[in-house]
């Protein structure tokens, strides 16, 4: 099945894929020349001391300065035998309420991949301290700045960001032993022994607690929130940016048309933005969309469903109006069976401005350097990687004081290949989701999708949002949120902003 990487679900590929950039933990040492030094160097632990700093800042929030403790430290993943087996690396911010107030909200904060560490939601929308990009969200010229995150919404909850085993600065102790935590399970399992350990160190038992998922980072949030509950920790309620909890439906495989339906309002919103569509389309995008959305889940699932069985007149009329949606022309959706895969849309789109744009976000684009290609790069990981990591190296090092020699991996670099536990099927955490939903009735859910997202597409999470399965009464504890950005909808100022005020609204309701 197809897999994404995801810095925020930064880069959307072939499982295969994901392994070939991911390197092993201990790749690249020199071997021994004798087999018990090899023995010596694999039991090698690749940890270094255990630590925690702690150290006092302030910051203007929403126009308010605001003092805060900010945490960097780890805390252990333990085996069956009670032994460390990994450290998990977290960043937290707390803020100390009047004595009269209630206790603050704890917001547990995740991205995704896998493989992906929390920068991006870190240093991009929610803590404290925010990596400066353009206004439109493109990469400034080196070197990069940081600045006080008005947005961040530390103002209105206590945030703890994890770096999942393998990724950020956690590690497993011994080389080998970070394959054990590529996979679904031992993904949650690892991430629910951390919230429990830090809500009983913390003494935070009494807060509460909300879980904020990106991309990959949505998939493993709906799981771990059932086995949360399970071990007697009631939610109150979750934040899903770039949602995806089914991976059929973004799976471009041989016998799964899902994903066509899925993607192509996702195809006619980036096709509008670089105006490519029809006049009478582009002078209104949400009456745009709304009509693409009608006839994806109308006609155009129709035409998928019937396949060869698509009568002459049938395919015209259906190749015509995809080209319309699309921007594409008649005779390369005709040769293509009127199925586009988002990578190949991505690269066809502006074909004839020698660009290609973005998968996570469709609005940036970049020089096509090598058309005959059936596959470009996605121009938004090269516009926020190197910000990115350069800034959360010099924050964690100068700012936080938390100095260590071993690499932080913010995308990719530290996970094996990816155990997605699926035989014969999708990877699927939407029913963990239901489950939870009705163990506690009272947990509230709030989605967040861009419009131009290749790689989570905005119909997408609405479908699987509408086939979990509730009662009337569960689907009212549902928020759903879209914004006129891409997968990272926060990299625009804008979107930044409007996303602090929907998940503050979102906190203050859930707290009712």
């Amino acid at each position: 099945m197809r897999g994404f990487l995801v810095g925020c679900a930064l880069w959307m590929g072939t499982v295969s894929a994901v392994t070939a950039m991911a390197a092993t933990p201990g790749d690249g040492k020199e071997a021994s020349a004798d087999k018990g030094g090899a023995r010596a160097e694999q039991e090698k632990p690749l940890l270094p001391p255990t630590k925690t700093v702690v150290t006092s800042h302030r910051a203007k929030i929403a126009g308010k300065e605001i003092a805060y403790r900010a945490t960097a430290g780890t805390l252990p993943v333990l085996n069956d035998n009670g032994e460390t087996d990994a450290e998990i690396f977290y960043t937290a911010y707390t803020v100390e309420p009047p004595a009269s107030a209630k206790r603050r909200p704890l917001l547990f904060v995740f991205n995704g991949g896998p493989g992906a560490a929390s920068v991006w939601l870190h240093l991009g929308a929610i803590g404290p301290r925010r990596v400066v990009m353009l206004p439109d969200g493109n990469m400034p010229a080196p070197p990069f700045t940081m600045a006080d995150n008005d947005q961040s919404w530390l103002d209105f909850a206590d945030l703890v960001f994890v770096d999942p085993v393998g990724t950020g600065y956690s590690r497993a102790v011994k080389p080998d032993g970070t394959k054990k935590y590529a996979a679904v399970r031992a993904d949650i399992e690892s991430l629910a022994q951390f919230v429990r350990f830090y809500m009983t160190r913390n003494q935070r038992w009494g807060s509460p607690v909300f879980l904020v998922g990106e991309s990959y980072g949505t998939f493993r949030c709906a799981g771990l929130s059932e086995r949360l509950v399970e071990h007697g920790l009631a939610l109150n309620g979750m934040i899903l940016i770039s949602t995806v909890l089914n991976m059929q439906t973004i799976s471009f495989d041989n016998g799964n048309d899902l994903p066509y339906e899925l993607y192509l309002p996702s195809y006619t919103a980036t096709a509008w933005y670089h105006g490519k569509l029809a006049p009478d389309l582009q002078k209104d995008l949400d009456a745009t969309l709304a009509a693409a959305e009608e006839w994806a889940g109308g006609e155009y699932l129709s035409v998928l469903n019937k396949g060869d069985r698509l009568t002459p007149e049938e395919r015209r009329r259906a190749v015509e109006t995809m080209a319309r949606f699309t921007g594409l022309s008649p005779a390369f959706i005709d040769n293509r069976n009127l199925r586009i895969d988002q990578r190949i849309f991505a690269t066809e789109l502006l074909r004839d401005r020698s660009r290609i744009v973005g998968i996570m976000d469709s609005r940036l684009t970049a020089d096509n350097v090598v058309p005959a290609a059936p596959h470009g790069f996605d121009p938004t990981i090269t516009t926020i990687r190197p910000p990115f990591t350069s800034m959360i190296n010099k924050y964690l090092g100068e700012e936080l004081s938390y100095q260590t020699d071993i690499e932080y991996f913010s995308l990719g670099g530290g996970i094996p290949h990816w155990d997605w536990e699926a035989k014969n099927s999708y990877a699927d955490t939407s029913d963990n989701l239901a489950n939870t939903m009705a163990k506690n009735p009272y947990m509230k859910v709030m989605t967040a999708s861009g419009y131009f997202d290749l790689a989570t597409p905005h119909m997408a999470t609405s479908y699987t949002m509408s086939h979990l399965g509730l009662t009337p009464d569960l689907k009212k504890n549902i928020t759903m949120k879209h914004y006129r950005s891409g997968h990272m909808m926060y990299l625009e100022l804008n979107a930044l902003e409007q996303l602090k005020k929907d998940a503050a609204d979102f906190v203050g309701k859930a707290l009712k």
